[in-house]
């Protein structure tokens, strides 16, 4: 009987559910794990302001406790399908602070029929980086920050483990209440609010700055409404503090929240906003952080994989591409050689000219493996297919500007090239994406019979925009059919603006 429970187990999978109520929104997510699989289900985010009903003693006024209850009755009835042992209900900074919160808890437990956790910021802040470190792995030491409703944490770690921790008491809801009354926008109420952030950050700061870390990633909140101001503004890049100064500066003009008009900013968000920025941009000044990408996750999803040790252990960008050649039926074989012969001319490429970039080889990497993803719909177009694709599955593992580059490469890999296609792009980034385009093509020639045994070893010589190949004597002759294909290739990328020579 137990033999069988377990074999239903792997074959229809489990459910798992995170509550997290937060100071400014409350959110769950739902998702069904299957054979390793972790599928999100669903997800609700409901905007509560919990830390807006804090009064000056630290006490909950009871309109806010209300709000909260509410979202809770729509919460419970889903979590009704949930095996008990598969929830994990926290609460942070607000039900932290509030000197009332006994009231909030045992009502809240009533309405979702769970235990409820008020978590520490130390635990808030290792959750939190689970979350991201699972969504969003990285190479090296991460710094990873959330600016929640009412604190902020900051993270270094590396890998899934965190190393250093903080919680600190500044957040977006609170922020806002306290320097910009009555949604009143000025350069003073800015100044105010960043004087406040630094003391808090400064005294924290150094055990920070000592740690060499590679990549900085912002979870959720502030930093997500930032990227989705530069998605819809045509901007592919990560989060750069003459960005946030621009964004700052169209806040003051703006005057109020009631006039907040930015081009990509949700009405949802624009309460908040200025304050969620006045903190960021103290947090960039402070620990010197050069750009940001957003993260795939943030606590609910450290919640989850909290309770998935199994999962976790896993490399989560390598499960990401093995599940999607798994659904989208893409030959592995054939994939993991494009990889091999793209990779080996991008370690030549980047030894001669300085242009790669610690993503280099994980978005090259996962663009051969996903070059022909598109061939699940149709052969004659299927790096549109391929771009259509991957601009509408999630990749765990990946920051949403990795997921750009892996998706336009894919999309620009045979045919014609758009020669602007990464025009929208940072200019610190442009070069490299060309240079992996041009040796994803050569690439995805140079394998085209399929088989291991007719693919050469090839010399890469480049001269900035001139690339020179260079194959074992008497192959090209040898190999008529590749031979026009390079011939062809050639001519694609003379039209581009690249000269590519191959002898």
């Amino acid at each position: 009987m137990q033999a069988e429970l377990q074999h239903d187990a792997q074959t229809y999978g489990e459910y798992y559910a995170a509550v997290d109520l937060g100071s400014n929104s409350f959110h769950m997510v739902i998702v069904h794990v299957v054979n390793g699989s972790v599928q999100i289900i669903g997800k609700i985010k409901q905007k509560v302001r919990l830390a807006a009903g804090l009064d000056d003693d630290f006490a909950l006024d009871d309109v806010s406790m209300e709000r909260g209850w509410q979202c809770l009755q729509v919460f419970s009835e889903r979590l009704q399908d949930i095996p008990s042992s598969n929830i994990k209900i926290v609460a942070t900074a607000t039900l932290r602070l509030a000197t009332n919160a006994h009231i909030f808890i045992r009502k809240a437990e009533e309405i979702l029929n769970h235990k409820l956790n008020v978590i520490s910021g130390e635990e808030e802040a290792r959750q939190i980086y689970l979350g991201v470190a699972y969504t969003s792995a990285n190479q090296g030491n991460s710094l990873v920050i959330d600016i929640g409703g009412a604190s902020t944490e900051i993270i270094i770690g590396n890998d899934m483990q965190p190393i250093h921790l903080k919680s600190l008491d500044m957040g977006c809801v609170t922020f806002m209440e306290r320097y910009f009354t009555g949604g009143t926008i000025t350069e003073e109420n800015f100044i105010n609010a960043k004087k406040a952030a630094h003391a808090l950050i400064d005294d924290v700061s150094s055990a920070f700055l000592c740690f060499d870390w590679e990549n900085c990633l912002g979870a959720s909140g502030t930093p997500q409404a930032i990227t989705e101001i530069l998605v819809a503004q045509g901007i592919s890049d990560a989060i750069r503090l003459d960005y946030l100064y621009h964004l700052e500066k169209q806040c003051i003009e703006c005057g109020s929240i009631k006039s907040l008009d930015i081009d990509g900013l949700e009405d949802n968000r624009k309460a908040i906003f200025p304050s969620g920025l006045a903190i960021l941009i103290s947090l960039f000044e402070a620990l010197n952080i050069k750009h940001m990408n957003i993260s795939g996750g943030a606590l609910r999803e450290g919640l989850i994989y909290g309770m998935l040790d199994n999962v976790t252990e896993n490399d989560r960008r390598q499960q990401t591409l093995n599940q999607a050649k798994q659904r989208y039926h893409v030959d592995k074989n054939h994939a993991n050689s494009v990889r091999h012969v793209a990779l080996a001319l991008c370690h030549q490429l980047c030894a001669q000219q300085n242009i790669c970039h610690l993503d280099t080889e994980t978005i090259l990497g996962a663009a051969a493996q996903l070059h022909e993803i598109g061939l699940h719909i149709e052969y004659k177009r299927h790096h549109e297919h391929g771009e259509y694709i991957l601009s509408h599955i999630d990749l765990p593992g990946f920051t949403r500007l990795q997921r750009s580059a892996i998706r336009d490469l894919v999309a620009q890999h045979r045919l014609t090239i758009d020669a602007e296609i990464f025009d929208k792009y940072h200019e610190d980034y442009r070069p490299m994406l060309k240079g992996m385009l041009r040796v994803l093509r050569i690439a995805v020639v140079l394998c085209l019979r399929r088989q291991n045994k007719h693919i050469p070893e090839v010399s890469l010589q480049c001269d900035e925009s001139k690339w020179t190949l260079t194959f074992p004597e008497g192959w090209l002759k040898s190999h008529p059919l590749i031979n026009a294909e390079l011939a062809n290739e050639c001519w694609l990328q003379h039209k581009a603006g690249c000269e590519l020579v191959c002898k």
